[in-house]
């Protein structure tokens, strides 16, 4: 049950299957405890870590990835294992023990029905033990992996923020979810159904929940992770969302109950530090880094070698249904030629099922030394980003993306489809004025890439000297506005909103968070 007195600091459960770090005052594990899949894993170390160092009652839960959280740990002797468990009971940090956690490699699984497993058995461990242990004022959970608890928070009187990172959703009968040791009788009415059951015997044998709608639907406040997805969510876009989950998004944000919040890149995207880079650079000297890296990915790669050449670079996995390589393959034989004497090439860093139409094309037109398609690196695409002038992203829909957020930090300029959190953190760049970040074409299509790209090559024209002082200033305002400090206090800010109470007690006129004010 929550707390009572008001005097007390609110209790905060974040619920999450994925985290890259902890802070060290949380316990003694706590920087090997890595399990990375996605952005999810980036925001949940971030909010943690600003509730933390905030001075909040932030606990957390995840699954015990034994293999993954100890590395070399792991091949120590049980006793000793033991040891380092011992101190984590009077942490803040609390692990989902089951066997099926311990010896994973990655946090999902590639088969459905394995996923679906985990997930119930993570939910299982945080309704029936973590909770009644933490007392949590405020639940903060995240995908349809955690999306039975919302519903059993609302049934125990716990405020609850659901995060839709995604909109895949699963479903699956009740008599499953109790047979894994959930006992649903006690919420299931608050669990949404594919149908309206007639009662609780019907809706166990009949009726399917789905699990993300659920998600949704319990949950006292939800957000999307950008601000523009949500509306278009609401306004109908997007055939790809199951209505459900459109339905009960709508009717969330017609209540005032949602919110947009975009992630922002891992922190160790930083051009001045990495190591993946043979130069690195600041916004000071960005034309002479990235002419150093340019060269190295060039001659990597076996394109041109030429520091002048106009280099666009393909960060993201090679899927026509969101993505959008099919729209660079169509023009890809065309923009190379009609470019031909300015030596634009392209980049492609990515796997995906369109990777072969690449292939196909680069050989059929003898393009190998202006296109480059090889299988992702995380090295490599961290030096594509430092040597690039521009980076590709013309998604169909974008949850939020975040290598249009990566490639400012290097220098890069994003070419993107006004869609998401593409449209939320890309503006049209103009070099009289001094202001934007990229290039973004509002109508999904070939003619709409091509646009952009011509743009972008304009911008590429013009004299060094303007180039490299647009390049600084985008630099340096990407590395204020994406700043995981930036979602961090936005998160707060919805916390203390719902629980009509500040996390910690502040001075009078002390703001939010490490003196930031609400906005």
């Amino acid at each position: 049950m929550p707390t009572d007195a008001k005097s007390q600091h609110p209790r905060i459960l974040i619920v999450t299957p994925e985290i890259t770090y902890l802070p060290q005052g949380m316990g003694n594990m706590t920087q090997r405890m890595s399990a990375k899949a996605g952005g999810l894993a980036d925001v949940s170390a971030s909010l943690v870590s600003a509730l933390f160092e905030l001075g909040a009652d932030v606990h957390v839960a995840l699954p015990n990835y034994r293999r993954m959280f100890q590395g070399d740990v792991f091949d120590l002797h049980e006793k000793e294992l033991r040891k380092y468990h011992e101190v984590l009971p009077d942490s803040n940090i609390h692990l989902a023990e089951d066997r099926i956690f311990y010896y994973r490699e990655q946090v999902y699984s590639d088969h459905s029905e394995e996923s679906l497993r985990i997930a119930l058995v993570f939910q299982r461990e945080v309704i029936n033990h973590i909770i009644p242990q933490v007392r949590p004022d405020l639940i903060h959970c995240n995908d349809w992996m955690t999306s039975l608890i919302p519903a059993m928070a609302r049934r125990r009187g716990i405020k609850c923020l659901f995060t839709v990172h995604n909109i895949h959703t699963r479903q699956v009968s009740l008599a499953r979810i109790e047979e894994s040791g959930i006992d649903a009788a006690e919420f299931w009415m608050n669990l949404y159904f594919t149908s309206p059951p007639q009662n609780y015997h019907h809706a166990r044998s009949q009726v399917p929940v789905d699990l993300l709608t659920s998600g949704i639907f319990a949950s006292h406040y939800i957000n999307t992770v950008s601000p523009r997805f949500l509306w278009e969510i609401v306004e109908g876009w997007h055939e790809v969302v199951p209505s459900s989950v459109r339905e009960e998004l709508r009717q969330k944000y017609h209540a005032g109950c949602s919110a947009g919040i975009l992630n922002a890149p891992d922190s160790s995207y930083q051009p001045s530090t990495d190591p993946s880079l043979v130069r690195n650079y600041t916004a000071d000297d960005v034309i002479a880094g990235k002419a150093a890296n340019k060269l190295v990915l060039q001659r990597e790669l076996q394109l041109k070698q030429d520091p002048d050449a106009a280099v666009f670079f393909w960060p993201s996995r090679l899927d026509p249904v969101q993505k959008g390589p099919q729209l660079l393959t169509d023009i890809l034989h065309e923009i190379v030629s009609d470019y031909w004497n300015r030596s634009l090439q392209v980049v492609v860093v990515a796997n995906g099922p369109h990777q072969h139409w690449f292939d196909k094309i680069v050989s059929a037109f003898d393009l190998h030394d202006r296109v480059a398609v090889v299988n992702f690196d995380e090295r490599l695409s961290r030096l594509a980003y430092a040597g690039s002038d521009f980076m590709l992203m013309p998604s169909l829909f974008e949850p939020c993306g975040l290598p249009q957020m990566t490639a400012p930090l290097y220098g890069s300029l994003p070419v993107v489809h006004a869609t998401g959190g593409l449209y939320d953190t890309i503006k049209p760049i103009d070099a009289e004025d001094s202001t934007g970040n990229g290039f973004r074409f509002e109508h999904y299509g070939t003619g709409g890439l091509r646009w952009a790209i011509d743009r972008a090559m304009e911008f590429h024209a013009l004299p060094t000297a303007i180039r490299g002082r647009e390049l600084a200033r985008v630099m340096r305002e990407s590395a204020r506005e994406f700043s995981h400090h930036e979602v961090a206090r936005r998160y707060i800010a919805i916390y203390e909103e719902m629980l009509d109470r500040p996390l910690v007690e502040r001075q009078s006129g002390e703001s939010l968070a490490h003196g930031e004010s609400a906005g």
